[in-house]
């Protein structure tokens, strides 16, 4: 990770620089560049799209239909064929008319993309196919036929092997920020080009091959109308609460930091931001323990781990409110009945955004919480933004669930 975990005046001065020199987001996402997703085999789907795209004037012409299964996870077979390529279709009839730069999925679209079994998985069959055909060869071949056939054997044998080990678990909002790009590596992650930790950095995708992705989601259609209702509410009201940032060790001295200590260390920096903002009153836990039932009133920013899929009900959620848990797995489900995994139940107990892993993330693909939430308090950029330019990876388990023309803290019109 090359952003440095410490809390320097400069670092919020560089912050706002990038934002206000990078082409993509210098200015807040307004509702004609976004598109909105809905499955037509998914009760309710339709309309809370529409709902949605009323409340936020989106245009009409910015809805896309799809046709998929209404479970959580589908299959890559399913998303290349049921989601992606007529996603890919629509933004290309759109696109010839205006700028695009965020697509919104809503309740009842896949929310993973799970690994392919064997027996469905077409580039492993076809790879069998082929050992079976040199197989046969073999048996007649004779020379430097022979030797041949043996080395092609070898090859595919290793290639089979080495793709039977591949991750291609991915959720589904992850790979549609890559819908514009005809083909990228399945396997593991991608560097995210608007990620300000990489600025400097060489990445395999290109700023213009990438979209905000968000998500209008949870365990029931009321919970997405209130995402929805919460976020203007507060845009027009002011956010309001306190936040509260639960670390599990005293701050480090050095900043030479990574991985665990990394985001440790980011947590103290996060609430240090949010308390020089004076934006609200911040609570900060820096013991190993988690915040306790009830620590925690009247919440409206909040990032800690770790209790993997155990919700601890610290919290009562002010309006508006956004906040993230860093752990494993915590956006697997918004839907299983008695799941405790955070995502799901934080919405239900009140948050109109968050964040979360649909799998195995592995710590350094969260949003750095000092980066995130020092952009968002400034408010210049949208909740959608926010979350592409402090997310490191795509092509992986990352999800945000929220409005993502969300802005709790934008400035003041000018006069």
């Amino acid at each position: 990770m090359s952003w440095s975990a410490s809390q320097k005046p400069i670092r919020s001065l560089l912050v706002l620089l990038l934002i206000l020199l990078h082409p993509a987001v210098g200015r807040a996402l307004a509702p004609e560049e976004v598109v909105v997703i809905a499955n037509s085999r998914a009760k309710n789907s339709l309309a809370l799209a529409r709902y949605y795209m009323r409340q936020r004037q989106i245009p009409t012409s910015h809805l896309i239909t799809i046709a998929t299964t209404w479970d959580e996870h589908c299959s890559r077979q399913a998303y290349d064929r049921e989601i992606r390529q007529p996603v890919r279709r629509a933004l290309d009839r759109l696109g010839s008319e205006q700028r695009i730069r965020a697509l919104v999925t809503v309740y009842g679209v896949p929310l993973a993309i799970r690994p392919p079994p064997p027996e469905e998985d077409g580039h492993l069959l076809e790879l069998n196919l082929q050992l079976e055909i040199l197989e046969e060869e073999q048996q007649q071949a004779e020379g430097e036929r022979l030797g041949a056939i043996v080395a092609e054997k070898e090859r595919l044998t290793e290639q089979r092997s080495r793709y039977q080990g591949m991750d291609t678990r991915a959720a589904v909002d992850s790979e549609l920020a890559l819908v514009l790009v005809d083909s990228y590596p399945l396997e593991g992650w991608l560097p995210n080009p608007f990620f300000l930790g990489f600025q400097h950095q060489q990445t395999l995708l290109s700023r213009d091959q990438v979209l905000i992705v968000s998500r209008l989601d949870g365990p029931d259609p009321e919970t997405v109308r209130r995402l929805v209702d919460d976020a203007i509410h507060a845009e027009q009201q002011g956010l309001q609460g306190r936040a509260c940032f639960d670390a599990r060790w005293p701050r480090p001295k050095t900043q030479d930091l990574t991985g665990y200590a990394f985001y440790d260390a980011s947590l103290h920096a996060a609430a240090e931001i949010v308390r020089q903002s004076g934006r609200m009153p911040v609570r900060l836990d820096a013991t190993s323990d988690l915040f306790g039932p009830g620590d925690c009133p009247d919440t409206a920013l909040y990032s800690g781990w770790y209790s993997l899929a155990r919700y601890v009900d610290a919290f009562t959620w002010a309006r508006g409110a956004v906040g993230y848990h860093i752990a494993s797995s915590e956006c697997a489900t918004l839907k299983r009945p008695g799941s405790q995994v955070w995502c799901k139940r934080m919405l239900e107990e009140g948050v109109a955004a968050t964040i979360g892993p649909v799998y195995e993330p592995y710590v350094q693909a969260f949003p750095p919480p000092d980066l995130f939430f020092s952009i968002l308090t400034k408010g210049y950029l949208s909740l959608g933004e926010t979350y592409l330019v402090t997310l490191p990876y795509l092509s992986w388990q990352m999800v945000l669930i929220g409005d993502p023309l969300y802005q709790p803290f934008a400035p003041a019109p000018l006069k």
